[in-house]
């Protein structure tokens, strides 16, 4: 919806948010684009529920600070899924089911369109919102939706859609070579919601391609908000690796580095197929460096979490892959 800007970088965006052309949003584009701003944002999707109502109404809500991806919210009778990228005015069908056997066709239409098929809220706790269908096919999960703990009887189970992504990767990456990365949106329907929490991206450029190459890469890392900052490398000998790459360590020793701001006296987690693998406190100011050492040969990945005293998330990553 706006041409090409800015150079290759972390750009902070919340794909899954509704206007009031969605059943119960209360916001204009106008005041969702404010918001997201005002959020340190500097791209969003517009996924209203099976509609493009929006889609002509963004263009004059965005500038060179932030980007509007077309998309849509698919809210089909068993399950919700994101497509997006889509081309303005695109509306993906979602009156099926997952034995009507037909979701296939719909993710290929996205796919033909270079779109990203996400997997919304998959333990979501209301009628349709537990997603039925197979991961196969889709690109992303959205692993954390909306607050990470929540009393709303609406409130998607975010531990459960962590776990059941985490459990999957070891397989996906020795069975297949790919996995399948995880994202973090708000679902935002009303006001002071949009961008709790957000996915970072390195993108080669703010551009609709560059944003959903570096998401469907996994490129990328979740936030509770912009006041939190993560930086998570992993390096053998001269060789370094960022978040969604593939270190090649040639048998050596592997040293996975992980640096946190805006996380106060909260602590790091390191996991691989083999669960949580270590745990370090960071500093009660919240900014602190974590380093933790292992081998292809004990873990086919790493990925971290950090999480505020208490247990809520306020930070967790895409793996990195090692050979």
């Amino acid at each position: 919806m706006r041409s090409p800007g800015r150079e290759d970088g972390w750009y902070r965006g919340d794909c899954h948010v509704h206007s009031v052309s969605s059943n119960g949003g209360e916001l204009t584009p106008e005041r969702l684009a404010d918001e997201a701003r005002a959020a340190g944002l500097d791209f969003l999707a517009a996924t209203e529920h099976n509609n493009a109502d929006t889609h002509g109404a963004w263009g004059r809500c965005a500038g060179d600070d932030l980007l509007v991806v077309p998309g849509q919210e698919v809210t089909t009778r068993t399950g919700h899924w994101l497509a997006l990228g889509l081309r303005p005015g695109q509306v993906v069908d979602w009156r099926y089911g997952v034995r009507d056997e037909v979701v296939g066709r719909q993710l290929d239409e996205v796919h033909r369109g270079s779109g990203l098929c996400v997997v919304a809220h998959p333990h979501a706790p209301y009628d349709s919102g537990t997603f039925l269908y197979p991961y196969q096919g889709f690109d992303v999960v959205e692993v954390w939706n909306g607050p990470w703990s929540s009393d709303l009887p609406w409130q998607a189970d975010n531990e459960a859609a962590l776990a059941e992504w985490g459990r999957s990767l070891g397989a996906d990456i020795r069975r297949q070579g790919g996995w399948r990365p995880a994202m973090g949106n708000s679902d935002a329907h009303l006001s002071g919601q949009i961008g709790v929490p957000h996915t970072v991206v390195w993108a080669e450029e703010l551009s609709v391609d560059a944003v959903l190459a570096g998401i469907r890469a996994g490129r990328s890392w979740i936030a509770e908000s912009a006041a939190v900052e993560l930086s998570f490398t992993v390096s053998a000998g001269v060789q370094r690796m960022g978040v969604g790459g593939q270190l090649e360590s040639r048998g050596g020793p592997v040293v996975a580095r992980v640096g946190v701001r805006g996380v106060p006296s909260g602590a790091v987690s390191f996991h691989t197929e083999r669960g949580k693998v270590h745990v370090a406190s960071l500093p009660g100011a919240g900014a602190g460096t974590v380093e933790w050492r292992t081998s292809a040969r004990e873990s086919a990945f790493l990925r971290v979490e950090v999480r505020h005293p208490g247990g809520r998330m306020a930070a967790l990553s895409n793996p990195v892959t090692l050979r």
